[in-house]
């Protein structure tokens, strides 16, 4: 062959990799295998989608005839290359981002999903960032997700007075969830009235050493009957303890430097007192050790030892009944972390062994039983890629990865907040986050609705039974969908006072359905403490409650549309629990009730009907409770003393 010859064949066998070096020349592709022989063409200064630009690019193209949706993938090999994309909609002069993803394949490899439309070309590119080496990728067509509808409403409201609220929790123990926005010295609370108003009170504090910048979380710490606040900040924490009745708060700040992101409140080793936990961004996370006097103990290592810690969650996964830990990573070491707890509240890691440690980068997670077959499953939403990862329980320590086959995808908008509530109260459970609301269909797919609001605390903010969102200063309010609910308020006693780590069950005709009561749920703010159950159209639920303790309440014929209260023991079949401390007469009582006792004067009291609902509620006063408004029947008082909660049974005449 002679050198003219030679050299028009190197032409001709070059021409693919020069075509593809800027987007004016970029290279053709449709569904298969493509290879990638070097990044050495032009980059795109200043026009990114996934978070920088390296100083070469290799450019290609892609065209449908019809609507179809289009997987990119560089994720090949035990050791896939080091790879960043980005997809461009317009023309090559003025391209405008749609999708860029770094880390979402297997190692440190590409892997994103668009829609892309009949008849219009998309762009893309790979860049030099992490590595110039050639490499290959796979373009794959899929079904597209279907359009977004309007699954379920909502009506926003400026409430006057609402601040920029990162609490919806009962903060006065009337069962009804309160507006908490706690800033650096003042704690304004908006107490929701049975009208639907709201009440707001300004209580001022000492200077918080670390305000509550980053997160929020609540629960009865020392057991005074009044719920405390835990505020995460970037340079370290603050606690603010509340007194008896709530209307002041005595700040608690530790020295110790501590990179705040997600914090809660759980019991971590399961004594009965509650502690406290907060990721660290840069360091091993955090746990605060109830000592069981409301004094918590620094206790740092023990709960992941590494950097990049955002979004903790603690349920139970395994049905132990432990309450085990989640952290989804980001930044320095995204490698999430699954820990399940062991008795005396030892961590371990198995995350590894599951293969979650991909790189998948994520500021939070939403726990909870998708598919009500009685075991927790996990959405961990994208903060870095339109990926979302939907893991399913199979109840025997492994997870399947559903995500292509739930749809969860269609939902391609990132966020830090991904939270699981029932919003439409059908007894499935959805998931808010990204671009919207992910409506759960019942048979392990959801459809995607991007008209409701963002994620913020989620609580009942005008007591209709339907779960509202906070934004800013507005309350975004559920309209009804004629579905019947039910709330459970658990109350512990030899377990913590709020019932944190109870694994709460409500069993209709139809579905069995469970939920963790949870301290900080999400990356940032503080949801309702209460358990929330749609019903469907059910009209009869049995209640279980399993608390931290193994005690186990069991409420059968429970009528819907109502918020229970359970007092840990009163409904199971052992002994009450009470302290020898209080004493009632006459027996039975008639109008006025004799309360004996230590220093009970002056106290919190209320009284619970025989299947948990709040009847009344005042103080004590001079050793006596009037009664005179109770229907006769069987009824539960309960006191709180320094000591914690005290209670008995009462009969009225």
């Amino acid at each position: 062959m002679n050198r003219t010859l030679l050299l028009l064949l190197f032409l001709a066998l070059a021409m693919p990799a020069a075509a593809q070096n800027s987007c004016a020349t970029a290279l053709p592709v449709t569904e298969g295998l493509h290879t990638v022989l070097a990044v050495d063409g032009d980059a795109l200064p200043g026009n990114n989608c996934a978070y920088g630009n390296g100083d070469h690019a290799e450019w290609y193209s892609f065209t449908s005839p019809v609507d179809t949706g289009v997987v990119i993938s560089t994720s090949f090999g035990e050791e896939p290359t080091d790879t960043r994309i980005q997809v461009y909609t317009g023309a090559c002069d003025a391209l405008i981002c749609l999708e860029g993803d770094d880390d979402s394949g297997d190692g440190y490899s590409s892997e994103l999903d668009f829609t892309a439309l009949a008849n219009v070309t998309y762009y893309f590119n790979f860049d030099d960032t992490w590595s110039a080496n050639g490499f290959p990728f796979s373009i794959t067509l899929i079904p597209p997700p279907p359009p977004p509808v309007n699954v379920i409403d909502f009506a926003g409201i400026a409430v006057p007075g609402m601040n920029y609220t990162l609490g919806a929790v009962d903060m006065n123990n009337d069962g009804l969830d309160d507006l908490l926005d706690p800033t650096e010295s003042n704690v304004h609370i908006g107490f929701q009235q049975l009208d639907g108003t709201f009440e707001f009170v300004d209580i001022p504090t000492s200077a918080a050493d670390h305000p509550a910048s980053w997160s929020l979380c609540v629960g009865d710490l020392d057991k005074n009957g009044a719920n405390d606040m835990l505020y995460g900040a970037g340079d370290g924490v603050t606690l603010m303890f509340a007194n008896e009745d709530g209307t002041a708060f005595t700040e608690v700040s530790y020295d110790e430097y501590i990179f705040c992101q997600r914090t809660n409140m759980v019991d971590l080793n399961n004594d009965g007192h509650l502690d406290a936990f907060s990721c660290h961004d840069v360091d091993a996370n955090v746990g605060f050790i109830n000592d069981g006097s409301g004094t918590l103990l620094f206790q740092q290592g023990g709960y992941g030892e590494t950097c990049g810690n955002y979004g903790s969650v603690f349920t139970d996964y395994n049905n132990d009944g432990l309450m085990d830990l989640f952290i989804a990573k980001c930044g320095c070491d995204p490698e999430d972390l699954l820990m399940p707890n062991s008795p005396g509240g030892v961590f371990t890691d198995v995350a590894p062994d599951l293969g979650w440690n991909d790189e998948h980068q994520s500021w939070s997670s939403a726990w909870g039983d998708y598919d009500n077959d009685g075991d927790m499953d996990v959405l961990i939403g994208s903060s870095s890629s339109a990926q979302h990862k939907l893991m399913r329980n199979e109840g025997n320590g492994e997870f399947t990865d559903i995500s292509n086959i739930s749809g969860v995808n269609s939902n391609d908008g990132q966020s830090n907040e991904w939270t699981t509530h029932d919003f439409n109260n059908d007894g499935w459970l959805d998931i808010l986050g990204g671009d919207g609301m992910l409506m759960n269909n019942g048979n392990g797919t959801f459809t995607f609705d991007n008209t409701v609001p963002y994620n913020g605390p989620i609580g009942d903010m005008d007591n209709d039974g339907y779960l509202d969102i906070l934004g800013g200063g507005t309350i975004y309010y559920n309209q009804s969908t004629g579905n019947n609910w039910l709330r459970i308020w658990p109350v512990g006693s030899v377990s913590n006072q709020n019932g944190i780590g109870a694994r709460v069950h409500v069993i209709t005709n139809d579905i069995s359905q469970i939920r963790d009561v949870k301290s900080g749920d999400g990356f940032r703010y503080m949801s309702s403490l209460l358990a929330h159950f749609g019903l469907g159209q059910a009209t009869t639920a049995t209640v279980e409650v399993h608390w931290p303790s193994g005690i186990v309440d069991h409420l059968e014929n429970v009528e819907p549309n109502s918020t229970i209260v359970v007092h840990e023991g009163l409904f199971s079949s052992t002994e009450e629990i009470a302290l020898n401390e209080l004493a009632l007469f006459p027996v039975p009582a008639t109008n006025h009730l004799m309360v004996i006792g230590a220093d009970l004067n002056n106290r919190m009291a209320r009284i619970f009907s025989s299947t948990g609902q709040l009847v009344q509620h005042g103080v004590v006063s001079a050793s006596t409770i009037d009664i005179g408004s109770l229907a006769s029947g069987v009824y539960l008082l309960e006191v709180t003393t320094p000591k914690g909660a005290v209670k008995r049974t009462f009969v009225k005449e």
